[in-house]
């Protein structure tokens, strides 16, 4: 399979005049996903957990962007046009048109994106250095911690790995999920949201993994869920934001 690239950051994109190009057809991924609006960002994703973080995210800020749909069913992540976007194959992407100096930013990894987002719009991110990189410091938790362990108790319990006999893995991940949890609840504990009063994106990050865990999954009694009792209020004060509720299904299953 060849491999696409698209332009880098940085690449001078001009025309035969001269003229600096801000035209997302230079980028290979519009050609499998074309933009009827390319003068809005575009978000390639799927609603799993990681992918619901930047579509809650951008519901939240009321940027507008179109969005495409990243089909596993079909192998869409591994196409030359996604591989050129994000040459990790994984979901969620998206490509801005009007990125850092007007010109178009392609960028990959939720974590990632969600703070780009937030600084370009000054939403969801404390202004206060310090309170901004604690904020910071949650995502890097849930995107070294909460994301792979609980998508492996998801594996080992939900997917293929429920029929594996050697039940050791599951019962680690489990156990390391149910520990996490712990760090949560301890954090959260007299809290509205990680960052206090201040909704970021630090509970943006978490709140479809947890949801995830304890629904799709069904882990929650495997974690022992009821014993988290500040992670469930958190949850749940997530869950009735407006912007949640619509981010949780965007875009729309096959």
């Amino acid at each position: 399979m060849p491999f696409v690239r698209s332009p880098r950051l940085g690449d001078n994109l001009t025309n035969d005049a001269g003229v600096p190009m801000s035209d997302l057809s230079a980028f290979p991924i519009t050609k499998r996903w074309p933009a009827r609006h390319p003068e809005l960002l575009q978000l390639y994703s799927l609603p799993t957990p990681n992918g619901v973080k930047v579509s809650i995210m951008l519901e939240e800020i009321g940027l507008p962007y179109e969005v495409h749909l990243v089909d596993f069913g079909k192998d869409d992540q591994k196409t030359p046009e996604f591989l050129s976007l994000n040459p990790n194959g994984k979901i969620p992407a998206i490509l801005d048109p009007n990125g850092p100096g007007g010109r178009p930013l392609p960028l990959f990894e939720s974590g990632a994106i969600l703070q780009y987002l937030a600084e370009k719009t000054g939403k969801l991110l404390p202004q206060d250095a310090a309170r901004r990189y604690q904020a910071i410091q949650w995502v890097h938790f849930q995107m070294g911690g909460i994301g792979p362990m609980f998508g492996q108790v998801g594996f080992f319990h939900k997917f293929a790995g429920k029929d594996f006999e050697d039940k050791r893995p599951l019962e680690r991940y489990v156990g390391e999920s149910r520990r996490l949890l712990g760090v949560m609840e301890t954090h959260l504990a007299g809290r509205q949201w990680f960052m206090d009063d201040d909704y970021t994106i630090a509970d943006i990050s978490m709140l479809g993994w947890v949801r995830n865990l304890i629904g799709f999954y069904g882990a929650g009694d495997l974690v022992e869920f009821t014993q988290f009792k500040s992670v469930a209020a958190w949850l749940e004060r997530g869950l009735t934001r407006p912007a949640v509720q619509r981010g949780l299904n965007i875009p729309k299953r096959p």
